[in-house]
């Protein structure tokens, strides 16, 4: 029984529209985690943070990393308490990144999905968006799919978020 799905995509690219219409349309109830809620939930003064660039790069240093292990942990650890559980990511490092959950998720039944969105498209929808540093979206639509292996792969900018999800529902068993 699948008891978590992680979600990869860059930014701006429907993950979290995805994750949102996932937990309408599966029968249980899964909560949705985000890079976003760490991002959130992190002091500013964090030595070794996160930071945006003007041009939309993002770079992470060892006191972010350090913070992520423990949350990566700590969302491990509410699965194997019985919670279902919808990741919703950007593998900055792709395949390096994959592999940090993959370690952390060890002995749980995962279902790796790509969420992929056109660069052009997804630059638009940061631009709706307005709170997302110019640039993010189309730096981060290829490189977070680098060397990451997938179940199953969703394409935002020709389907819906609802359709992505109800294509991932029919894989999670």
């Amino acid at each position: 029984m699948t008891t978590v799905i992680v979600l990869n995509g860059g930014s701006s690219s429907g993950k979290s529209g995805i994750a949102r219409c996932l937990q309408a349309v599966l029968p249980d109830p899964w909560l949705t985690l985000g890079v976003d809620t760490l991002i959130d939930a992190m002091p500013s003064t964090v030595d070794g943070g996160i930071d945006f660039a003007a041009d939309g790069g993002v770079s992470v240093g060892s006191g972010f990393q350090r913070l992520e292990n423990a949350w990566m942990a700590g969302v491990a650890a509410m699965v194997r308490a019985g919670a279902r559980v919808i990741i919703d990511d950007a593998f900055l490092g792709g395949a390096a990144s994959q592999r940090r959950w993959r370690d952390a998720l060890a002995g749980l039944e995962l279902l790796w999905v790509g969420v992929r969105c056109d660069g052009v498209v997804a630059a638009g929808r940061e631009i709706a968006r307005g709170d997302r540093v110019t640039g993010m979206a189309e730096a981060q639509a290829e490189i977070v799919h680098r060397g990451v292996v997938y179940d199953l792969e969703v394409d935002t900018g020709v389907n819906e978020a609802l359709a992505c999800a109800r294509e991932i529902a029919a894989r999670v068993g």
